[in-house]
């Protein structure tokens, strides 16, 4: 048994549980996804395949042969080594929560 990704028109629109030969029993495309596995990197520390898991509404690049969530904010860059947005400024790392504010391009400590 194994997850996959139900890809309608580049968008995961169902992820299930299934054996192989099930999948290859329905129409259309089913893609394979790892459950743990974030920015290419498998919980176990182990390089996996398709950058992340999929969820319904992510998005399916065949060229990358990746999943990843939609843009969050416009100003946001698809880093292509982990899939995963990257803000064009740094979360600041001194233990604050923080939200972005799209308008001003920063991050915004919460209170």
């Amino acid at each position: 048994m194994a997850y996959y990704a139900r890809i309608e028109e580049g968008v995961v629109t169902n992820v299930i549980v299934a054996d192989k030969d099930f999948i290859d029993a329905q129409e259309g495309t089913w893609v394979e996804t790892t459950k743990r596995t974030n920015g290419g990197v498998h919980e176990n520390g182990e390089r996996h395949l398709r950058k992340n898991f999929a969820g319904t509404g992510y998005l399916y690049d065949e060229t990358r042969d990746a999943f990843y969530t939609p843009k969050p904010f416009e100003s946001w860059i698809l880093n292509d080594t982990t899939c995963l947005w990257d803000a064009p400024v740094a979360y600041p790392d001194d233990g604050k929560f923080y939200n972005w504010d799209e308008s001003k391009t920063s991050w915004i400590e919460t209170s």
